[in-house]
């Protein structure tokens, strides 16, 4: 298990801390599924353990935040975690944010939020490929105009013609 946690700390982009007292199995089963969509994944560990496998690493200072029930929400993408964690916890105040990290930057509940507020890895490549489209698009509409506009041109002879 603590090879399991050093990994999760090691690899992951983000790693969000919260308390989930009070949220039901119905509760914590719909988080699991929108952590599972996003890319992200929720783990409830024993704080002892995942205490020990903190130890020496950058991010150790957010086993302080590691005190009763508290749940990992971790992805690769550095910010999808956060992001769905952060949305979760405005409709069920049950999930209360403490902290976490992002590689080896400690996070509080605010850097937490300003994460959650950063496009998601998908949206960034989506508008990098919007950005690279476009002037291919932009040529296909300069070649494309000057046989719409002697099409018009013809057409406007034809009428006039007739």
């Amino acid at each position: 298990m603590i090879g399991e946690l050093d990994q999760i700390f090691t690899d992951s982009g983000v790693v969000v801390v919260a308390h989930y007292v009070g949220l039901t199995v119905a509760d914590m089963t719909d988080l699991r599924l929108r952590m599972s969509e996003a890319g992200a994944t929720v783990r409830v560990a024993k704080n002892r353990l995942a205490k020990i496998a903190l130890k020496g690493k950058a991010s150790e200072s957010i086993g302080d935040l590691l005190t009763g029930q508290t749940v990992l929400a971790f992805s690769v993408d550095p910010v999808a975690a956060a992001k769905v964690a952060q949305a979760y916890s405005k409709d069920n105040d049950k999930l209360v944010i403490l902290g976490g990290a992002m590689g080896d930057t400690v996070l509080d509940v605010a850097g937490v939020k300003a994460v959650a507020a950063m496009p998601s890895r998908e949206e960034v490549l989506a508008s990098i490929a919007a950005c690279l489209a476009a002037p291919a698009s932009n040529i296909a509409g300069a070649i494309g105009a000057p046989a719409s506009n002697i099409a018009g041109i013809l057409s406007t002879l034809e009428e006039q013609a007739a």
